[in-house]
């Protein structure tokens, strides 16, 4: 008799190592066995859980085999109580859910990431897998931007993309140790990115919804059609399957449609 499978049941996964990136948000590494739980691709995110206290969508920071990051801000009830485990704890997860950022759509084209915050999470793998495959990209040119200096992420990562392509890191705020470089918002520095193939560009930005806004708009304006600007939405969501209801828009469940879009198709997603 075959038995129908209830998707709302996670399975437990072992913490193998904890990076502290920050005072509110550490990354969490996850042993992960393909054969039997299904590997993320770039963009996706878990229902992430602990019995009794409650369950949420985190975006995977990044992603080998045997793998999976998730990279964690002390928010509320349930982060607070992931905030507390060690290495050998163990956290549930079900997923992944959600379409993915078209990596092999992007071969030969000259990409641009913008990321502000903590959006440099779910588009952490997406530049990781570049940064493995740069010949696979004609030019490939970063931006991120953070409130301060105690909030950058993953600044061991940094470091080496910083050696292999256009990495620009802004501060809303400077500080002593920022001196001489830049300060303001990523919308200041589009400006800095090299234009001249427009037409074989790809721009992709994540981070709050008003960041996002006039980030698409400062490239717009500057020639890059809405369709070669990708964005990544996690409006409101909350089972992961389109159940619930919570991040429906019309017609659209971003945890199931999404949370990939292209800006002429995320624009016309208002509430």
């Amino acid at each position: 008799m075959n038995m129908i499978k209830n998707i709302y049941i996670p399975s437990p996964h072992i913490i193998i190592d904890i990076i502290k990136e920050t005072e509110i948000e550490s990354t969490y590494k996850f042993k992960i066995d393909k054969s039997t739980f299904k590997h993320p691709s770039y963009g996706q995110f878990y229902e992430v859980s602990l019995p009794m206290i409650g369950e949420a969508p985190i975006s995977v920071s990044n992603f080998e085999d045997d793998y999976v990051d998730l990279t964690i801000r002390k928010v509320g009830t349930l982060t607070n109580a992931i905030h507390c485990l060690k290495k050998g704890d163990v956290v549930y997860l079900r997923g992944p859910y959600g379409n993915s950022f078209p990596v092999d759509l992007l071969t030969d084209r000259h990409l641009v990431i913008a990321a502000g915050g903590c959006g440099l999470s779910p588009v952490r793998s997406v530049i990781n897998y570049f940064y493995k495959n740069i010949e696979k990209l004609s030019k490939f040119e970063v931006l991120m931007g953070f409130k301060t200096i105690n909030d950058l992420l993953f600044k061991y990562d940094i470091e080496k993309w910083e050696q292999k392509f256009k990495s620009l890191i802004t501060l809303d705020q400077s500080c002593e140790l920022w001196q001489g470089k830049p300060v303001g918002l990523i919308t200041d520095y589009v400006g800095q990115v090299d234009f001249s193939d427009k037409d074989n560009m790809s721009v992709i930005i994540v981070g709050p919804p008003i960041m996002i806004k006039f980030t698409a708009e400062k490239f717009i304006a500057s020639g890059i059609k809405k369709e070669n600007i990708i964005v990544s939405l996690e409006r409101n969501m909350s089972c992961g399957v389109g159940k619930c209801g919570h991040c429906k828009i019309d017609s659209t469940y971003i945890c199931c449609d999404g949370p990939i879009f292209t800006y002429d198709q995320a624009e016309r997603l208002i509430d």
